[in-house]
């Protein structure tokens, strides 16, 4: 039985509706500020034809404001089964995407990861985010995570992982990262603790690596396994064939990151990661971002400078301040009261997302809703912290404030293929 139009949109999450209307217009308003020009007219809506507003990326994102829009309401309308229904297939057409985009895209800043359509210019790595969501939820509905299938394991991780290595083949390492977000969904959705902690562990591993001596660091885990010897009788009897492999594979891990870090990582890639553990080794060359950055944020002191007073913004201290470093001019104009408006307009979108999701009655919704969460969330902190020198500049837009049509449309999909899925459940319930 058919649901009328007004029916259908009270059971549309409103709230999570304004919060996105929100951080999408405070977004425009900083996009604008960032691409201003004292010298441009006063109404240039008025005064320039159509071709010379498309200079302006102000313009240009309200374009694309305007397209996302209509988007929404596609998505709004479609029914949520085929989102569970078609998953595969859409996953499928996308690696078959990312498999031709480097041979077909012309190369943009170092990697071929941009199709042109005419005047159009499109990211495959942006929308493969939320059509891996959609396809690891739908196979997690069919499986218990709990009970440690390994072969169901091997079938998630290879859903997971195929995405984010051709992405790397088009040499957009950034975007690859956002697919380890994925393991915060499947944590809630049963994954062992384990995994996460043997992750977070290596991990840890790696940076110290890069930060300490490597025969201090050996020294020093060689001697923490001898007390835990020393201490417990039983790990000689039980555990000593165990610990001596873990021993060796943190071994092999500290004196491979060398090899890793000289003969896999690309030059600038490499430049990037000794700029994050000492900023002052190249100021005026590859830590010119990071360091005209953290001087725009803090210029701004409390309250900021005023709309359209940044300087750092108008003499273009920082390269791609309307996309990767948009919350330079959020720190410089609106200051530290607008920084943390910003923080608390995510934190609180991230909570109604997990409200959301918690409150599916499938698998595969609540599945979607923490993958929704956890990459809108790792945008934010990566996004963020490059900015203020605390990740490396690995150009991570931030969701719905950078500049740019692929970002903005694929995480205007991703949060509302969410609320679709909500909306038709909250629909079934009511009828019922």
């Amino acid at each position: 039985m058919s649901t009328s139009p007004a029916r259908y949109s009270r059971s549309i999450d409103w709230v999570t509706v304004l919060i996105y209307l929100l951080m999408v217009g405070v977004g425009w308003l900083n996009v604008y500020a960032a691409s201003y020009s004292p010298d441009a007219p006063a109404n240039p809506l008025s005064s320039l034809g159509f071709q010379e507003l498309m200079a302006f990326n102000w313009f240009k994102q309200i374009l694309w404001i305007g397209t996302a829009v209509v988007l929404i309401v596609v998505l709004l309308v479609i029914d949520s089964k085929a989102y569970d229904t078609f998953a595969f297939v859409l996953y499928g057409g996308m690696i078959l995407l990312l498999i031709v985009t480097p041979f077909i895209a012309r190369p943009i800043a170092g990697s071929r990861s941009w199709l042109e359509l005419g005047p159009v210019r499109l990211q495959p790595a942006e929308f493969a985010k939320f059509i891996t969501a959609l396809a690891v939820s739908r196979y997690m509905a069919g499986i218990n995570l709990r009970q440690q299938n390994f072969r169901d394991q091997l079938v998630l991780a290879g859903l997971t992982l195929l995405p984010p290595l051709l992405i790397i083949a088009a040499n957009e390492t950034g975007q690859a990262l956002v697919f380890g977000a994925f393991l915060l969904a499947y944590f809630r959705e049963g994954m062992s603790p384990l995994i996460l902690l043997i992750l977070a562990a290596a991990g840890a591993i790696l940076i110290l690596a890069l930060l300490v001596p490597k025969l201090w660091l050996v020294g020093a885990f060689t001697l923490i396994l001898a007390i835990a010897f020393g201490f417990n009788s039983k790990l000689w009897r039980h555990h000593l064939p165990l610990s001596l492999s873990v021993w060796a594979v943190v071994i092999g891990m500290v004196f491979g990151v060398d090899f890793f870090f000289n003969n896999v990582l690309q030059a600038h890639q490499r430049k990037r990661i000794e700029i994050l553990i000492n900023p002052s080794a190249d100021p005026l060359g590859v830590g010119w971002n990071v360091t005209q950055s953290k001087i725009a944020i803090g210029s701004g002191g409390f309250a900021g400078k005023g709309f359209l007073q940044g300087t750092q913004t108008k003499f273009d201290f920082v390269p791609e301040q309307s996309t990767d470093f948009i919350f330079c001019t959020v720190g410089e104009e609106w200051g530290w009261a607008g920084t943390m408006v910003t923080i608390i307009l995510f934190m609180t979108l991230l909570g109604r997302i997990i409200y959301v999701a918690e409150r599916q009655k499938s698998v595969f919704g609540r599945t979607y809703g923490y993958c929704v969460a956890s990459i809108i969330f790792f945008h934010f902190c990566v996004n963020i912290g490059m900015t203020i020198g605390l990740a490396p500049v690995v150009g991570i837009p931030l969701p719905f404030f950078s500049y740019g049509g692929s970002s903005l449309w694929s995480f205007t999909t991703l949060l509302f293929i969410l609320l679709a899925i909500d909306a038709y459940r909250k629909q079934d319930l009511e009828r019922y």
